[in-house]
């Protein structure tokens, strides 16, 4: 199974190259959770989706999961109007990445509140299979200890050696709460995998239904 993540950073242009961060409008969000949303979710070979944004930062992922990647770029050229207009009514440009999902785990499913933290990772393409398994044998079920853990997924681009895990908590008590844990747990990880840390990022849940089945 495929997915593809479109990240939106709100932003405003200033003086210099980089835009100052800005809040999400509740505009942008709505847009995406009651418009993007529902019309991807209908596409062929569309699995489901998520939402989830920190609108202290200003960024935004909507993630869509797909049965096939034949099916998943040929959904392409009707999406890129709606992200367009997303980006335009949040201010940023979208950045797309597509992946392979190599692993999702769930104890239990998220409700209203839930939160997630993101890590993304980055190494030489040849070690993400045993990187793979690392993650399968050590990190999940060592995440799986964590207060408020609700699930967790790994997503790989093989083309590239980059990577990203997330995990679901319910709610931000209990994500800040496994910080220290988490931290340590992560450099472990990445350590073992021979990966760079290149971003860590906490989120809102705002939509919860991206349907991929247990890959553990």
């Amino acid at each position: 199974m495929y997915a593809r993540s479109t990240t939106f950073r709100a932003g405003r242009p200033s003086r210099g190259r980089q835009s100052t961060p800005m809040h999400l409008t509740d505009a942008g969000i709505d847009f995406l959770r009651n418009e993007v949303v529902p019309a991807v979710q209908a596409m062929d070979g569309c699995l489901g989706l998520s939402l989830m944004a920190d609108r202290g930062s200003g960024r935004c992922i909507v993630t869509s999961s797909w049965d096939s990647i034949d099916r998943m770029r040929a959904s392409d050229s009707a999406i890129t109007p709606m992200r367009e207009r997303a980006g335009t009514m949040l201010g940023g440009l979208p950045f797309v990445e597509e992946w392979e999902i190599a692993a999702m785990h769930r104890h239990h499913r998220s409700h209203e509140g839930a939160c997630v933290r993101a890590t993304w990772m980055h190494g030489a393409a040849a070690d993400l299979d045993r990187g793979v398994d690392l993650f399968r044998m050590v990190t999940m079920p060592a995440m799986e200890s964590l207060d408020g853990f609700c699930s967790a997924s790994l997503f790989i681009d093989r083309s590239t050696g980059r990577a990203v895990i997330s995990a679901t908590y319910d709610s931000t008590a209990m994500m800040v709460s496994s910080r220290d844990q988490a931290m340590d747990l992560r450099m472990r990880t990445a350590r073992e995998a021979r990966v760079d840390v290149l971003d860590v990022a906490e989120f809102e849940l705002l939509h919860a239904h991206l349907r991929v089945p247990e890959m553990a």
